[in-house]
């Protein structure tokens, strides 16, 4: 991957530079920072830049002043080498370097049940052993349904806890009031309804894995309890005055950012960084198309899906169009329409959001021109004939009409991109 620099155009620091070693770069006045510049009118966390599949972007953490990208201000947004990025008072230079970065890249294209040959998905399995083999905190952070869960059980089964528990518990599933007892235990009486004493998850899972789902939601009040767990390696229930060493590691999850959320005041600082030792960005399935084969294979097969009946989920076309959908919900997203497509035992037509598209089709310059044109035109057909229909409420005849085209030429087209009228 090629390096890439930033350097302080203009404003206090003017002419500091930061080089990357990896694909990620962190900027903000906090010191933790991969880059910290120290004005105050740079958020704590300010902006992210990143070099992925597209390109280096740049992504704003929710700051107080905004990222101001070439003149426009940006929430995401594409760099370019020679861009300005204005922070507050501090003006960035985005700029390539002449050499590249080597990123660890797994050989292997599973972990746990986790699947994926892309160099996106790689690299995270390349992360999921180095932490496997390493006894400390892990954050994973990515879209609804990327797999974090999966990811987290995967860490725990390859490590040296594997033979001891591992626990869930979604803090964006248990009120308040409750979450507290889950996690640290109660004594008896000491609040209404707490008939018996009771432990933990961090008493139950005394020499495995405590998975900490949403920890987002984690509310204020429980933050500096959990602090101390990370730090101390101890607990206290509910209702008592002592407390007791745990022999646990913890991993947590969250879709949201929580560099946005320590910039609003919703999460403390000092308890990400206890949490973020290694953090583990698993990218949305829009970013790793080349897997979907693979994904579907894998899903088929988890599902017991008789062979012989699933043919139409295993061709060109059909792969085509689960390639060019947008898939908000991921790989959850994706089982769930295989589902739906066994019980109908057809490919069945995706859903209006499932096929909201998320950008133009890949072009792929390394093959033959008449393919990559056959390639675009079939998308563009695809996507019309959906916008005609649903203009026509699927009524063929008037959408013919409308298109200037023979009726039996429509159907002949939608039999061929598998839309049904």
């Amino acid at each position: 991957m090629r390096r890439f620099r930033l350097t302080v155009a203009e404003g206090p620091g003017t002419g500091a530079t930061w080089e990357s070693t990896g694909d990620t770069c962190s900027v903000g006045s906090h010191p933790l920072n991969d880059f910290t510049v120290e004005d105050s009118t740079v958020s704590r966390f300010h902006c992210e830049v990143r070099v992925g599949p597209r390109g280096p972007q740049v992504k704003d953490l929710d700051s107080l002043n905004g990222v101001i990208l070439d003149g426009v201000q940006v929430v995401e947004g594409v760099l370019r080498s020679g861009s300005l990025l204005r922070l507050g008072r501090v003006v960035l230079r985005f700029d390539f370097s002449a050499e590249n970065n080597r990123l660890p890249l797994s050989e292997s294209t599973r972990f746990g049940t986790l699947v994926g040959a892309s160099v996106a998905m790689r690299g995270c399995f390349a992360m999921m052993e180095r932490a496997a083999g390493r006894d400390v905190t892990v954050l994973l952070e990515g879209e609804t349904g990327t797999g974090k869960s999966q990811a987290a059980m995967a860490i725990h089964q390859a490590s040296a806890r594997r033979d001891a528990p591992f626990l869930i518990v979604d803090c964006g599933a248990i009120p308040a009031h409750l979450l507290e007892s889950e996690l640290f235990g109660h004594e008896k009486g000491s609040f209404t309804g707490a008939v018996q004493r009771r432990a933990g998850v961090f008493e139950e899972a005394d020499g495995g894995t405590v998975f900490l789902d949403e920890i987002g939601e984690l509310p204020a009040e429980l933050q500096p309890k959990l602090l101390r767990v990370l730090e101390n390696r101890e607990i206290r229930r509910v209702g008592s005055n002592n407390y007791q060493p745990v022999d646990v590691r913890l991993m947590a999850a969250t879709h949201r950012d929580l560099r946005a959320e320590v910039n609003a005041g919703r999460f403390r600082s000092d308890l990400f960084f206890r949490l973020a030792v290694l953090r583990l960005l698993l990218p949305p399935l829009r970013q790793r198309p080349e897997d979907l084969p693979m994904l579907v294979e894998g899903i088929l097969e988890s599902l017991r899906a008789d062979p012989e009946r699933t043919g139409a989920l295993r061709t060109s076309d059909f792969l085509a169009r689960l390639r060019h959908a947008a898939w908000p919900g991921n790989v959850r997203e994706l089982r769930n329409y295989l589902e739906r497509c066994l019980v109908f035992e057809e490919a069945v037509e995706l859903s209006e959001e499932e096929a909201r598209r998320v950008g133009p089709p890949e072009v792929d310059p390394t093959q033959p021109y008449a393919d990559q044109r056959r390639h675009v035109v079939d998308d563009f057909e695809r996507r019309y004939l959906r916008a005609l229909l649903e203009k026509h409420q699927g009524k063929v005849a008037q959408a013919a009409v409308t298109a200037g085209m023979d009726r039996v030429h429509l159907y002949r087209l939608l039999r061929r991109h598998g839309i049904k009228p």
